[in-house]
């Protein structure tokens, strides 16, 4: 192994003392994520890797997304971006912008923070982020939430593994990561 893939395959990893940061998402081809506050598809393999990839960390998000939840994620420490200073939810820390919510995050110690959604909070956090979890849906659909263009001379793909359509999984997918050059 050269000097220059040494140093490509460590810069990313977190620097002693600063936790990850991460952006976990499903996307169609055209970056649509959510429709009228809705997903727009159902893939039980993203959920469950949406689950084993973000258990016990903490993970943020808007009130938007919190509110299509409709409640905290288990096993994990949820901390709620809102506006509204008197916004409460069970269950939940709420945080006045994404960096009071990243400072929440940092407080508990943790080594991974993930971002969950939705389109705003992800387009204010893309620079920011160390990694990109996606699960890219392989197919163009109406929406009105969206997940930022990856720039490719920014990020890099790093892994990307593929899924037919099957009996549970109305479109083909790939679990995809990229890292931050």
């Amino acid at each position: 192994m050269n000097e220059s893939t040494k140093i490509k395959e460590t810069k990313n990893l977190p620097l002693e003392g600063r936790e990850a940061l991460a952006l976990i998402v499903a996307a169609s081809t055209n970056n649509v994520i959510g429709k009228d506050n809705h997903l727009v598809w159902n893939l039980p393999n993203d959920l469950k890797f949406f689950k084993n990839t973000t258990w016990g960390f903490p993970v943020i998000m808007g009130r938007k997304t919190f509110e299509e939840v409709n409640k905290p994620l288990p096993g994990r420490i949820n901390i709620v971006i809102t506006r509204n200073p008197g916004w409460k939810a069970e269950g939940t820390i709420t945080a006045a912008n994404l960096d009071d919510a990243i400072q929440k995050a940092r407080d508990t110690n943790a080594k991974q923070i993930f971002i969950i959604g939705g389109g705003e909070i992800f387009k204010q956090s893309m620079d920011i982020a160390d990694t990109i979890y996606i699960t890219r849906v392989h197919a163009i659909l109406e929406g009105d939430a969206f997940f930022p263009e990856i720039d490719e001379g920014k990020w890099e793909l790093v892994s990307n593994e593929d899924f037919q359509v099957d009996d549970k999984h109305a479109y083909a997918y790939s679990f995809q990561t990229w890292k931050k050059k």
